[in-house]
């Protein structure tokens, strides 16, 4: 369906004014197309925070859920600012990468519930784009016969196929089960070119009419019926804004009062050889898996075909060790890594076709929430400040709970429930910026909010500093 969509150069949009030091009067900011591009860190007239604009929304955190709330405001023509911290593109948040998991499976309703709208955005963002976002490779979710969740998954996807141990080593010859052990198998899964998206909603935010600032990190935010957002580089101001900054939430949160119970997490990435190049690709992609209920592994495991690394299978152990997301990267020689050994063993039991050491291990920020459900909400005192937040989760083990029945005062103190699935944030992003982007605007959601309510969590609003 064709759109009329706001005219890159600027051409017949009111001009955004802003005051510059030095100037009498106000005048219009340049058109987007004579702007210095996105990640050259170099902008003339951002050498002091004293720039000022006014916005009709304001975004802080260009990962992927920031990105694609920006990118709906844009396409409501919302004059938007999108704020990252860091020059783009850059590795230091949750979006990086070149591969993320897509599927339908969840034993949990409320995300089954949406992946067919986040599928359809995702395609809707393809053809806007004009690139192809999206392999289809299938996903096999892998695990015990008597499994609750397991079962869950089967019944949210259409195909309702379950291999057994036999019928996987015939299908897919890289992959091996166990004495008890059975595949789901969901056609609709693969692999999101992750980089490739996150560089697309971002162009196409821009054309839109959006404003993309990087390397602006935010210094303070003051409230109100029209919010000041003051960064390294300057002061800007909007009726709305919304925070998306994975890690760095609560840092933002902290002085306005809110002390939301996110935890991040550092993730080893690893990427494991094949012990006879194109063995396990055979010319075409294997699928990706997911691993759920073994015994031998208190959390998930996950993999996803050679896609980033020629020769090279993606394994990851869906636990990680608490950080600070300034501190990530600062990890003393030697620390010890038992999530690799635990991942050795699996490659050994589960994928013999690779070599049970790593070739590569990366890192990677996850940012969960103690129900590992997402935060989709206004902040309690500020109604026109939204946050989204806790996207790296997954679902309890066992049946769904109530906010009654999770361990308080937020479970952090807890023995850690093991994982469903990997997290699921990526996937989900249209979707989830559509509901920030709705909740800016008053509007009622296309989904429900319910389920992600801060209201779940007592005792998070105190005094501010």
């Amino acid at each position: 369906m064709a759109m009329l969509l706001p005219n890159p150069t600027g051409a017949g949009r009111r001009p955004r004014l802003h005051r510059s030091p030095g100037l009498a009067g106000l005048c219009p900011v340049p058109p987007l197309g004579s702007r210095l591009p996105v990640g050259t860190g170099t902008r003339t007239n951002m050498a002091a925070p004293s720039h000022q604009a006014t916005y009709d929304a304001i975004v802080i955190g260009a990962g992927i859920q920031g990105s694609f709330t920006a990118y709906h405001l844009a396409r409501r023509h919302r004059d938007t600012l999108l704020l990252e911290q860091f020059i783009l593109p850059h590795s230091r948040g949750s979006s990086h990468g070149q591969s993320r998991i897509t599927r339908s499976a969840y034993a949990q309703a409320t995300y089954a519930r949406m992946m067919p709208d986040s599928f359809h955005l995702w395609q809707q963002l393809e053809a806007e784009a004009g690139t192809s976002l999206y392999r289809q490779t299938g996903l096999m979710m892998l695990g015990p016969a008597d499994n609750p969740e397991l079962e869950g998954c089967r019944c949210s996807v259409s195909t309702n196929q379950i291999l057994d141990a036999a019928a996987l080593t015939q299908r897919f010859p890289g992959l091996r089960l166990h004495a008890g052990e059975v595949a789901v198998w969901d056609g609709t899964g693969g692999v999101l070119l992750a980089d490739r998206a996150l560089r697309a909603v971002q162009d196409v935010f821009r054309r839109h009419g959006g404003t993309l600032r990087d390397g602006e990190k935010v210094l303070r935010i003051e409230p109100g019926a029209v919010l000041t957002v003051t960064t390294t580089a300057g002061v800007y101001r909007a009726p709305r804004l919304i925070i998306t900054a994975g890690a760095w939430t609560g840092a933002l949160l902290a002085p306005l009062g809110l002390h939301l119970p996110l935890q991040p997490l550092r993730i080893d990435v690893c990427y494991w050889r094949e012990k006879e190049p194109g063995s396990l690709g055979a010319g075409r992609l294997g699928p990706c898996f997911i691993a759920v209920g073994l015994s031998q592994y208190p959390h998930d495991i996950y993999g996803l075909p050679s896609l980033e690394y020629p020769g090279l299978v993606k394994v990851c152990y869906h636990h990680g060790s608490s950080t600070d997301p300034e501190e990530r990267d600062r990890v003393p020689p030697g620390t010890p890594r038992p999530d690799i050994a635990l991942l050795s063993s699996f490659i050994s039991r589960y994928l013999p076709g690779l070599e049970p050491s790593p070739a590569v291990v990366e890192t990677c920020l996850y940012t969960n929430t103690p129900d590992e459900d997402f935060i989709l909400d206004r902040h309690p005192k500020f109604s026109n400040i939204i946050i989204g937040a806790g996207f790296s989760g997954r679902q309890w083990r066992g049946a769904p709970t109530s906010p009654q029945s999770r361990p308080e005062p937020w479970g952090w103190l807890c023995p850690p429930a093991p994982l469903l699935s990997a997290g699921h944030g990526f996937k989900l992003a249209p979707v989830v910026g559509k509901l920030l982007c709705e909740l800016s605007l008053d509007e009622e959601p296309s989904h429900s909010t319910a389920p992600f309510a801060i209201t779940r969590f007592p005792g998070v609003l105190r005094a501010a500093l």
